[in-house]
């Protein structure tokens, strides 16, 4: 066996010893090791959480979120960790956490978490602070103690709301899933959650933007679009703030609104313009109410007055939140009688077809042109056209 010597068993430990500090004999690196016993950490905090177990968690270590959350109903708790970053007895354990509503989420929530811990004199890890990741969004625990209330068809977490202004939001929910499923006549699950920080500040916390970027938003609807296996499970964010300035009708069309998102959730893809997506909920959240559309769409109504007809349909610019109010309004306004023309002239059957014919695509381009002339039997020119006669013939 030329070119081949053996070695002998006294050469392999001190080769062993010599590469220790940075690979164990086996192949298993020291931040291999500390990375599986961080893992192994979190896999018991997570029993805890779904055994109830507060001893069990308080040997993991500290942290408020096994009170926080003690009333949500979960169906799953789990941690995957992804990296570890050590310095002596201390480590920063970039987490993944996802988690399952019981009742409620089709798939689970997942969401980028920083783990702190540190390394008692008998070598355990424990958690001395679990936190959103940079850029990350918050979850209703890390803002304080949550309180559940059921509904017929809906789910509320609210963190410093009464009981009493939480069966508030069920109600106007419970009334919300009904009128979005008449509207939207595909198969989805008919429950929505609902949740209702303290304030403005909570809202944007749990969205992981600055506060100004709502300001004035009664609600938004989060959740992933692109299919069923990635709408697991939508959460639509009060903000109570600019929700408690609302009337009753008002309070009901925006819930059913995000209701309708939940609703047509797995149908709306990066093909879908928020004209359409946004004009849909609004749609629905006005199909019962009797609101004439001069009342519902004022600032199109007053541009319309004034002869400044809109030349196209809404972009998605258009929706921005950062944008003019009046301009914001305008678009929302333009989105919804676009889709209120479709339904009276098509009729709602068509709508809905429209709607899942622009999903279907795998990308904007031609979208909205194929399904104007496969379901609708027109094109954007002519649907454009036939919008503007409709904004003059019921705003003017």
């Amino acid at each position: 066996m030329a070119g081949r010597r053996r070695v002998s068993g006294s050469s392999v430990v001190a080769l062993c010893l010599l590469l220790v500090s940075l690979v164990a004999c086996g192949g298993r690196t020291a931040a291999d090791s500390v990375r599986a016993d961080v893992q192994r950490v979190l896999d018991r905090r997570a029993e805890a959480v779904l055994g109830h177990d507060r001893a069990a968690w308080t040997r993991t270590g500290d942290g408020p979120a096994f009170g926080n959350l003690g009333a949500v109903p979960l169906a799953a708790w789990s941690y995957r960790v992804t990296g570890v970053d050590r310095t002596g007895d201390t480590a920063t354990a970039a987490v993944d956490l996802s988690y399952r509503i019981e009742g409620y989420d089709r798939g689970a929530v997942t969401t980028a978490r920083t783990v702190r811990l540190s390394r008692d004199d008998d070598g355990r890890w424990s958690v001395d602070s679990d936190r959103p990741a940079a850029k990350t969004g918050q979850q209703p625990w890390d803002q304080g103690p949550v309180r559940v209330l059921r509904g017929a068809h809906s789910l509320v977490l609210g963190v410093g709301q009464s009981a009493e202004t939480l069966r508030g939001y069920a109600d106007l929910a419970d009334r919300a899933v009904p009128a979005a499923s008449a509207a939207w006549d595909g198969d989805w699950a008919r429950r929505i959650v609902v949740v209702v920080p303290r304030s403005l500040e909570g809202m944007a916390g749990l969205l992981g933007s600055p506060a100004s970027s709502y300001r004035g938003i009664a609600a938004v609807t989060t959740g992933e679009t692109g299919g069923r296996e990635r709408a697991p499970a939508d959460r639509i964010i009060v903000n109570p703030d600019a929700y408690g300035l609302l009337g009753t009708l008002g309070k009901q069309v925006v819930l059913t609104h995000e209701t309708a998102h939940v609703a047509t959730r797995a149908h709306t893809t990066a093909a879908t313009p928020l004209w359409l997506s946004e004009g849909y909920a609004d749609w629905a959240g006005y199909r019962d109410s009797g609101r004439e559309p001069s009342r519902a769409a004022p600032e199109l109504a007053g541009a319309v007055a004034a002869g400044r007809v809109p030349g196209a349909l809404p972009t998605d610019e258009d929706f921005g939140f950062t944008g003019q109010a009046d301009a914001l309004a305008r678009a929302y306004e333009g989105g919804w009688l676009a889709c209120r023309m479709i339904a009276d002239q098509w009729g709602e059957d068509r709508l809905d077809a429209f709607y899942r014919a622009v999903g279907a695509h795998d990308e904007r381009a031609g979208a909205v042109e194929d399904a104007m002339r496969d379901v609708l039997g027109t094109t954007p020119e002519a649907f454009t056209a036939r919008w503007q006669a409709y904004l003059r013939a019921e705003l003017g």
